[in-house]
């Protein structure tokens, strides 16, 4: 009976957050916030001492929503909190909403997994569960990588046997490369440009 409680509890608590994370989501894309580092970072400045952790939380969101462009929170991130706090927030976002996906993933299965990463990345990507533990070792390298889509396949992870454990290590050895690789190719972009421009 206390199992039950605690089912239905979890997912009021999941529908909450889901319900909630929608509707962040109506309006970050109304205002622009994630598609425009000039606009998350005038969103953020609203907020005071509180911006780096609604960048954390929106960092989480754009992990576990992958309709957003990650590649805007990471520059986002460097530009606004420089790049040694911004490294460290988009690496706690991006850990926390990649852990999420993962439990989420594992918790609803596979029909969940395919509403939120859409049919055609569900079928491009479900394969590579036939790959054993050939997956896993594939996963830990494309999560060092930067340009692998690293959210959605931390939605693929959850449905394969990889613990819990194994996930959060690989994702807090991993990711640290991806995001410094992503954050300092992206400050290069924009130096470039304006020095050209």
């Amino acid at each position: 009976m206390e199992r039950q409680k605690t089912a239905v509890y979890l997912n009021i608590c999941t529908a909450a957050g889901l319900i909630a994370m929608a509707l962040f989501i109506w309006y970050g894309i109304r205002t622009g916030i994630f598609v425009s580092p000039e606009a998350l970072e005038k969103f953020l400045g609203r907020f005071g001492l509180l911006a780096p952790v609604l960048f954390v939380l929106i960092q989480c969101i754009q992990v576990v929503i992958p309709i957003l462009p990650g590649a805007v929170g990471c520059l986002g991130g460097v530009l606004i909190f420089g790049p040694v706090w911004g490294f460290v927030y988009n690496y706690l976002g991006i850990s926390m909403g990649s852990i999420l996906a993962f439990l989420l993933s594992k918790r609803y299965g596979r029909s969940f997994v395919r509403n939120m990463i859409g049919e055609k990345n569900y079928k491009k990507y479900i394969g590579w569960l036939d790959k054993g533990t050939a997956f896993d070792k594939g996963f830990a390298v494309a999560i060092f990588f930067p340009v692998a889509p690293d959210d959605l396949l931390c939605y693929i992870a959850g449905l394969t046997k990889m613990s819990l454990k194994k996930f959060v290590l690989i994702i807090l050895l991993g990711k640290p490369g991806s995001i410094f690789l992503y954050s300092l190719g992206l400050t290069g972009i924009k130096q470039l440009l304006q020095y050209l421009f």
